[in-house]
């Protein structure tokens, strides 16, 4: 279910709030991706899913598609990266933390915007940086 704001209101929803639904849409495309692939039990499904939605790999990806986003996308990224941090990653450098929540506040952002089309190419983007990185190990 998704509830689109309005372009002059979604300005004023916190990059906490965006950053805690871009997280929340982004695990469940990757679970979807995940199921659509493979089958197994849930900590199977859980250890695949990992490889894509840890912060580490989030800050990889939007490092990589930094570029391919609009001015719009990177000014939401950065107010997400720069924004006060509530809490840290145990698993995750700072940086890493901080560039994975500018990507969780991006999807959050084109989420909530009605913006589904351009949030679900990023996602589609994303999954294929990480599985090529992944063949390449």
């Amino acid at each position: 279910m998704m509830i689109p704001i309005p372009p002059e209101d979604i300005r004023e929803v916190p990059t906490s709030v965006l950053a805690y639904v871009g997280d929340a849409v982004y695990e469940l495309y990757v679970r979807m991706h995940i199921v659509s692939r493979t089958g197994g039990q849930s900590g199977v499904l859980h250890k695949k899913a990992v490889h894509y939605v840890s912060a580490p790999a989030q800050a990889h990806a939007i490092r990589i598609l930094h570029d391919e986003l609009t001015e719009e996308e990177q000014t939401v990224f950065r107010r997400g990266k720069n924004g006060h941090q509530g809490s840290m990653a145990k698993n995750a450098s700072p940086a890493d933390y901080k560039y994975a929540t500018g990507l969780e506040t991006l999807i959050g952002h084109l989420y909530l915007s009605g913006k589904e089309e351009r949030m679900e190419e990023l996602i589609r983007r994303i999954i294929a940086i990480l599985e090529e990185e992944k063949q390449g190990d």
